[in-house]
């Protein structure tokens, strides 16, 4: 690395770390004069709002802030740079682009690793706190679940139905599974067993759920019908109490391995609407590469002096970001109600601006 890159990459991590900072402090104040009334009417303390609140969401800020500080960062330093002829120099010595841009570039790489383990393992841990702490004390809870009247399809020819289910306690009451009939490989035929259970409860330590007072019946071909009663019946149902009990907001408390178990657990309980958290889980992968394409697109754009200086490249640099923030707000939404699929939402609006930076580089590049 030479002293060149050196010192572009001291003054860019430098950038990007100040504007980090400020966007932190930015957001907080915004949301702690928008939500503080609402926390301490119900019963919070400033200390739970600092502490546990804001202590816990600042993660997730991070996450969410972190493209747009990296992105001025590099709009600044190239600003700098072009306005103070240092870039003139180097085109006019023969230097490309890609070579003055190469300590962004590496910078970039960096950053979105080290975003994607913080995004994918940390932000989801803090982000259970923060959810936990606004249902407690917010008055519009955000989280919706659905833990009434509850159908799971377990396999393709069985069906388990919940009249509802307790969250926190790992319980359900009214259960009712069906084992259906489908040897002639078509649709359904009958019922084959019922099972019926004013209780059920979830066993961590076994992984299994506990029926009580469990009546089965069995039917066999002739119509006839075996009644059978037991105080207690172990079962492995392929439903975990999380499929019982889905909010909105569930995979975005999960790390990525807990999030794709999670969609693959609803895909075999038979949910359909599945949507949000495909596009969440994708998003964890997805989103920490818009660090990279930001600074790849920040170079090209700050890289030519413009009437105005750094204050006109800044808001430039405001103005795309903007557009990039604006496309994923569009794109997710009709990946949840499944207009779109919810991968392409997830990813559509990095692979549009990728292209865009790559062709932004090109442009620079051949002028």
């Amino acid at each position: 690395m030479t002293r060149f890159d050196r010192y572009v990459l001291v003054r860019f991590l430098a950038a990007s770390g100040l504007l980090l900072v400020l966007l932190i402090v930015t957001f907080v104040v915004l949301d702690y004069v928008e939500y503080v009334d609402d926390f301490l009417d119900r019963g919070a303390t400033q200390k739970d709002v600092f502490s546990t609140y804001y202590l816990h969401y600042i993660p997730e800020i991070v996450r969410l802030v972190s493209p747009l500080a990296v992105f001025l960062g590099a709009i600044y330093t190239t600003a700098r740079l072009a306005q103070s002829m240092q870039l003139a120099a180097l085109r006019s010595a023969g230097v490309s682009v890609w070579r003055y841009a190469r300590p962004f570039v590496l910078a970039g790489f960096a950053i979105t690793a080290a975003l994607f383990a913080f995004n994918g393992w940390v932000v989801p841990r803090a982000n259970a706190v923060v959810h936990d702490f606004q249902n407690r004390y917010y008055r519009e809870a955000p989280e919706e679940r659905t833990g009434s009247e509850i159908v799971r399809q377990l396999a393709p020819d069985a069906i388990l139905a919940v009249g509802y289910f307790d969250r926190e306690e790992g319980r359900a009451i009214r259960i009712t599974a069906l084992q259906l009939d489908t040897a002639s490989g078509g649709l359904p035929s009958g019922v084959l067993q019922r099972i019926d259970a004013p209780q059920m409860e979830w066993i961590d330590t076994l992984r299994t759920w506990r029926l009580t007072t469990v009546t089965t019946r069995t039917f066999d071909a002739r119509g006839g019908e075996t009644l059978r009663q037991a105080t207690q019946l172990d079962t492995a149902f392929s439903v975990l109490p999380r499929d019982l009990a889905q909010s909105d907001r569930d995979a975005e408390r999960m790390t990525i391995p807990e999030a794709r178990a999670y969609v693959e657990s609803l895909g075999r309980a038979g949910v359909r609407e599945r949507g949000r958290p495909i596009v969440s889980l994708q998003s964890k992968l997805s989103y920490p590469l818009a660090n990279l394409i930001l600074v790849l697109l920040a170079v090209p754009l700050a890289s030519r002096r413009r009437r105005g200086g750094q204050a006109a490249q800044l808001v430039l640099g405001l103005g795309v970001a903007f557009l990039y923030l604006a496309m994923q707000k569009t794109m997710e939404p009709l990946g949840y109600v499944g207009d779109i699929p919810p991968v392409a939402a997830a990813w559509i609006p990095h692979a549009v601006f990728a292209l865009v930076a790559l062709l932004a580089i090109w442009r620079s590049h051949r002028v």
